[in-house]
């Protein structure tokens, strides 16, 4: 087991929190994809940078809770919550994400999570 992955892992994370897009883009590989179950559609990097950039924009702040990961050979598996603030204070996203990857860039992320409430919650608040 590498001890760069987990140190991947946690770069990954503070970026996404941080809505620090450059670092996330340092951090995909050339070829990154981003599956998510809920859509059955591969996204190449440039278009997961700009949902990550747009979903940041949107949801407000973001932090991680309840943080359980396995590393691999290959990548990690983290299971999680996502817990939002901001316009969608109080929403509680739990999700899981299998991520291969070497000690310096992803390769691959196949995301489970249900987008329903948050996009429920973007949908009411944009209303208001």
């Amino acid at each position: 087991m590498s001890v760069g992955v987990p140190a991947l892992a946690d770069r990954f994370f503070a970026a996404v929190t941080a809505r620090d897009i450059p670092a996330l883009d340092s951090l995909y590989g050339p070829d990154a994809v981003v599956w998510h179950n809920y859509d059955d559609v591969e996204q190449d990097r440039d278009d997961s940078l700009r949902l990550l950039g747009q979903l940041a924009r949107a949801a407000g702040p973001m932090r991680y809770t309840e943080v359980r990961r396995i590393v691999l050979e290959d990548g990690f598996v983290q299971q999680h919550v996502v817990e939002l603030g901001g316009r969608c204070e109080g929403l509680r996203m739990p999700a899981m994400l299998r991520v291969w990857c070497d000690d310096r860039h992803i390769h691959r992320i196949e995301e489970y999570v249900d987008p329903g409430p948050l996009t429920a919650r973007l949908a009411a608040t944009a209303r208001s």
